[in-house]
This record gives structure tokens, C-alpha cells and sequence, in this order.
């Protein structure tokens, strides 16, 4: 494993943009990113929470073995005990692994597709948790990518499973189907005219979950938002991709109003703002981690309503990932403060966007 560990951790540590960043179909303005996670435990072994190390390891051998054994595999393997925590850090800014399984005291480890598209966390809050990241709206292709995984781990182990609950898991919200949905919703009309503040508890009400880009506890930086099922429970996974992607739609449209209206009503004020944070990532000398994801919220809009031009999304995209701490620390190769940090962070995104440049419209620098 030592081997693997070496050659792989390089290689997902090279690169900020990872598959589920690249614009995909109708509507990948808004809906940025879709997510399918799946739920399961070996029978007869403890749940993560009470289990020895001899558990553990019981559970990663037997994980591994199916998906690693094979000639041509496409995984790679890695230890979070083995990892530095900076480069733990970092496959969490990328949405690689959990910010659970990034504590190296929990015998931890994630077996990772060679495209970042499929990650399986191996003893996280439960003994297996298969993730599939796809760009843009695609619940029905992600939910197929994982399940095919699912499959192929449940011909060779035995699921805890029970004929009335379903798949049992450690937090009793995951029984059932085991399966948690969600897109990642770029919403920033909504955000502006406060309509979020109302629709967030909507929402909730019809069994749906709305939190920031890194899920339970995180702010909705840059005005991201994910929105994924309550509950597993009492529904098959066809309902549950069925409701999420119905109101999905909804708010496609709802942004899409909002972003008419802040046109029609208030375009002068809207394209100041615009360009008053394209101004800002082009030019600051420190930038923190809110004002720059605000920053790069409001440049994306700007590109999504055709005001702003000669900047690829792709690179937005990028930012987002390379403005996060750990990462920056990572370019670096050290550990930085604060402001060392906001420096570093400007700078790189100088000179990221003005790489990009492709006419004299979104101005030059003189010191890049």
C-alpha cells in the first residue's frame, strides 16, 4: 500500500480542478455539482464508534481487497494516518472526502477513482461510504456510477442489512436506503433579494436539507448552497432523487426570475457590484476567504448574465478550490498565517485571471 500511497497522493494533490468543476448541460450556471453517498456496514463488526482497531483494519482489508485486487482497478488507496494534515485538508477543500474522515485518530482511509469522480471512505462515521461527484444536474447518472460500486462491494461482502429497516448505518437517519443526494446550487439572485431566507424553511418542510458547500455546519461561502434529502428512511431511491431533483428544478426557476428582475430593476446598481468585485480578485493585494468567495460569486453572475466576458468559468471554478487554506499552505509548502495566507491568495489570483486575459477588457497589471 506504502507504494500506491506515494504515487497517488501526488498525483490528486497536482491539480485544483477535479472532474465535478467542469461546466456540464442545461442549467450548470446554477446547479453546479451533483453528489450521491451511500451508506454501509459489514455485518457482525461494530459501527465506527465502538469498534477496536482490529475492527478497523478487519473492515479496510476487506474493502480494499475488492476494489484494489483487480489488474485493472483505476483506485488508489490512501491511509489518513499516513497523510499529513495539510494534504487531509486539502482532499476535503476538494469534496474528496469528508471532514470526518480527515481525523487521522479514526483508522480513516479513502480509496479514490483515478478522475476524483468516485470516492469510498473506509471507516468514517460508518464502515463504508461510496461518494459519486458529477458535474451539473445528473442524480439518475451519479446514482448509476454509484450503485454500480455498491454492487460490486456487496457480491464479495455482507451488508448489514434488515428485511424491515434496510441498510443499517451508525445514525439511524441513514437506514433504509443508506443514500443521500444533493446538488450544489450556485444562488446568489436569491441570496441578493433575500427570497432565501424563505425559501430555505420551505424547503425543509418538504424533507430536504439546505447547507453551505462542505454540508452540516458550513456557511454558504460565495453563495453556494447544498440541498439533499432529510431522511433515507420510508422511501426508495428512485422517490428520493425524484423529490430532490423536482425541487431542484424550482429553484433553477426561482433563481432565474430573481436574476430577471435584479436586471430589469436594478441593472446599473447590479453591474457596479459586478465589477466592483471583478475589480477586486483582478487587483487586491489580500484577500480573505468570505470577500474572495464573495467576489468570485458575483464574477460568475456576471459571466452567467453575458456582463462580464473574457474569463472562463472553468477558472472560477479553479479559485474556488485554490483560495481555501489548505490548499494555499500546500502551494506554498508551508504552513502560513492569516495574512501570509490573504497575501498569497490575492496573488495567485492576479495571476491566474490575468493569465486567463484574452483582450485589454478586464484590465492588465503591471507587476504580474
Amino acid at each position: 500500500m506504502e507504494v500506491t500511497y506515494l504515487m497517488s497522493i501526488e498525483k490528486f494533490m497536482r491539480s485544483a480542478v477535479t472532474g465535478w468543476m467542469v461546466p456540464h448541460g442545461e442549467d450548470s450556471d446554477i446547479v453546479m455539482s451533483t453528489r450521491i453517498r451511500l451508506a454501509r456496514n459489514l455485518t457482525g463488526i461494530y459501527f465506527p464508534i465502538a469498534f477496536t482497531e482490529e475492527d478497523a483494519m478487519t473492515v479496510d482489508k476487506a474493502v480494499s481487497g475488492v476494489l484494489l485486487d483487480s489488474a485493472e482497478t483505476g483506485y488508489s488507496y490512501m491511509k489518513m494516518a499516513d497523510l499529513p494534515v495539510l494534504e487531509r485538508q486539502v482532499l476535503v477543500e476538494k469534496h474528496l472526502i469528508s471532514p470526518g474522515l480527515a481525523n487521522p485518530d479514526r483508522y480513516g482511509a479513502v480509496i479514490l477513482s483515478d478522475d476524483e469522480t468516485i470516492s469510498v471512505m473506509v471507516n468514517e462515521e460508518d464502515h463504508i461510504r461510496i461518494q459519486c461527484i458529477c458535474p451539473g444536474l445528473q442524480l439518475e447518472d451519479a446514482y448509476k456510477h454509484a450503485d454500480l460500486v455498491d454492487d460490486q462491494l456487496e457480491k464479495e461482502l455482507a451488508y448489514a442489512f434488515d428485511e424491515d429497516f434496510g441498510y443499517l448505518t451508525s445514525c439511524p437517519s441513514n437506514t433504509g436506503t443508506g443514500m443521500r443526494a444533493s446538488v450544489m446550487m450556485h444562488l446568489p439572485a436569491l441570496t441578493m433579494t433575500k427570497q432565501i431566507n424563505r425559501i430555505v424553511p420551505a424547503i425543509t418542510r418538504l424533507g430536504l436539507v439546505v447547507r453551505g458547500s462542505y454540508g452540516e455546519g458550513s456557511e454558504a461561502l460565495g453563495n453556494i448552497y447544498q440541498i439533499s434529502n432529510q431522511t433515507t428512511l420510508g422511501k426508495t431511491e428512485k422517490e428520493i432523487l425524484t423529490d430532490l431533483k423536482n425541487i431542484t428544478v424550482r429553484l433553477i426557476a426561482h433563481e432565474r426570475k430573481s436574476r430577471e428582475i435584479l436586471l430589469s430593476k436594478s441593472r446599473v446598481a447590479l453591474e457596479n457590484k459586478l465589477f466592483r468585485s471583478l475589480g477586486t480578485i483582478l487587483y487586491a493585494r489580500l484577500l480573505q476567504t468570505g470577500e474572495a468567495a464573495r467576489c468570485l460569486s458575483d464574477v460568475r453572475l456576471g459571466i452567467d448574465l453575458g456582463i462580464i466576458e473574457d474569463i472562463n468559468m472553468s477558472i472560477l471554478n479553479e479559485l474556488m478550490i485554490f483560495m481555501q487554506p489548505g490548499f494555499l499552505q500546500q502551494y506554498a509548502d508551508a504552513e502560513l498565517t492569516q495574512e501570509e495566507r490573504d497575501t498569497l491568495r490575492a496573488k495567485l489570483f492576479r495571476e491566474r485571471l490575468h493569465a486567463e486575459s484574452t483582450s485589454n477588457s478586464i484590465g492588465k497589471s503591471e507587476d504580474v
